[in-house]
């Protein structure tokens, strides 16, 4: 990287660095140009991406091979057009555990990852987050239950799902899966390092021990300290799931206590009621949810974090047909109450 590229990468990165706590939206997709006035409209700045596998849509970015420079800018300058800013990609081109699994390409496979993480920095890109769980996605049971008004909304029963079947061609036992991590982080960690780009990891969700005879590793507090200590460094933090960690159980004001808002990259804000092994997602608002959302988020202030917020899994509203990659509804209610609940802690502080 040369000095004047370095330079301007770094002054990229320091906008974020100096930014407070703020309300972000994503997108599965490629980014419209309505997509992008709707994320202006409602008062957000900061966007974050999620390429991901699925027959039938067109991924945000494409999978399975690096992203090249050109690739990353392209959409970097159509999200500045608007007058927003490109925060994070929330995956990475092939998924983590496609690496961790080790089928003949896990070299060829990781420096796809490497070259992809060299250029986000070269781009300016602060943020890259990866997903703990197999094959590539959460996993539910249902995506109808319904909750207030008629709401629907996504669920995980223990009892509902195949336990036999493999996803991959063998049983994998943890302590294999956790040396391949370990290899993967001093491998990617000092790329991210040099590039300027933070690396965020997701909650298994759900957050349970084994699926198709994989272990999930991300998977509780101990497991998750555990993967911070593997490869200490500034550059690798939580992508924090609210929703993930409630349906572990955890005290989330605890959790979020002990990593401190250094540690968290940034946060998905959604709420479940039940934990493992069952439970269905819901309003973030909704006093029977696992958590407190004001409190959650007066925590999230008072140990310093100064990342993004974004609305995750939210129900599907009345005139909502595309429950699969989030209702525009439910998000745009998401990103109003979060703005609103962040206003009044702001003003809180400032009395």
């Amino acid at each position: 990287m040369s000095n004047q590229t370095a330079g301007s990468v770094a002054e990229s990165m320091e906008r974020f660095d100096q930014l407070p706590m703020r309300v972000a939206m994503g997108s599965y997709q490629p980014l419209t140009d309505e997509t992008l006035r709707l994320m202006k409209q409602l008062g957000v700045d900061d966007v974050l991406l999620t390429p991901h596998r699925h027959p039938g849509f067109e991924s945000a970015m494409p999978m399975g091979r690096a992203w090249t420079i050109d690739e990353i800018q392209e959409i970097k300058s159509k999200i500045e057009s608007h007058g927003l800013r490109l925060f994070a990609f929330e995956k990475m081109p092939i998924p983590l555990y496609e690496i961790l699994l080790g089928d003949g390409d896990k070299e060829a496979k990781t420096e796809a990852i490497k070259t992809t993480i060299r250029n986000l920095g070269e781009v300016g890109v602060p943020v890259l987050g990866y997903s703990g769980h197999p094959p590539d996605g959460a996993v539910r049971t249902s995506r109808t239950v319904q909750v207030r008004g008629g709401a629907e909304v996504s669920a995980f029963a223990m009892d509902d799902i195949d336990t036999e079947t493999l996803l991959y061609d063998r049983e994998y036992e943890e302590k294999e899966i956790w040396a391949a991590y370990e290899s993967y982080l001093q491998a990617v960690v000092p790329v991210a390092e040099e590039a300027g780009v933070t690396l965020g990891v997701h909650p298994s969700d759900p957050p349970i021990e084994r699926l198709g005879g994989v272990p999930l590793l991300f998977r509780n507090f101990e497991n998750f300290k555990r993967a911070l200590d593997l490869v200490p460094s500034d550059n690798h933090g939580l992508k924090f799931c609210l929703g993930c960690w409630s349906e572990m159980g955890e005290d989330l004001v605890e959790v979020l206590r002990y990593f401190g808002g250094k540690n968290i990259i940034y946060v998905h804000f959604r709420d479940v009621i039940g934990t493992v092994p069952s439970f269905h997602e819901t309003f973030i608002d909704d006093e029977e949810s696992n958590f407190n959302e004001h409190e959650v988020m007066q925590t999230l202030s008072e140990i310093g974090f100064s990342g993004v917020m974004t609305p995750d899994h939210v129900p599907t509203l009345e005139g909502d047909t595309d429950w699969e990659f989030g209702s525009v509804s439910g998000r745009t209610f998401t990103v109003g109450y979060l703005k609103g609940l962040l206003k009044s802690i702001n003003e809180q502080a400032d009395e």
